[in-house]
């Protein structure tokens, strides 16, 4: 069926749809596995009082991410280590998580993932840009 055919019998219904204009979707779970969307299309539907959101795009799975995105090997909200941390060695204690995703986006080994993560004080777009 033709999408403006499509789109013209919705509103007769009284289906409103509307494409939302998201950078990331996060779906936090009971186990805290959390879905992480980067990048997704959401289309907001509404019928007669009733929305409803389809997500599509392939979700990433992150241990816990939380409302502020990824992980960091330190909370602290911005990702940051401060020196009393560093110097304890909190940034050996990168999650492998994090150090699979920098791999993924940036396209290195783990290894060099995990140094520039370490270089990075765990902040995740530092070392992907880092690498980039």
């Amino acid at each position: 069926m033709n999408p403006r055919k499509m789109k013209q019998m919705m509103k007769q219904m009284g289906i409103d749809v509307e494409e939302l204009d998201a950078e990331r979707v996060v779906i936090e779970t009971a186990d805290g596995d959390d879905l992480v969307f980067d990048d997704a299309q959401v289309t907001k539907m509404d019928a007669q009082g009733q929305e409803t959101y389809q997500i599509v795009g392939s979700p990433e799975t992150v241990a816990d991410a939380g409302a502020g995105g990824s992980p960091s090997a330190v909370e602290g909200g911005d990702g940051s280590v401060d020196a009393t941390e560093r110097d304890a060695g909190v940034t050996d204690a990168i999650p492998d998580e994090d150090v699979a995703l920098v791999a993924e986006r940036a396209g290195v080994p783990k290894s060099t993932a995990r140094e520039a993560l370490e270089d990075a004080d765990g902040d995740l777009a530092a070392a992907i840009a880092d690498l980039e």
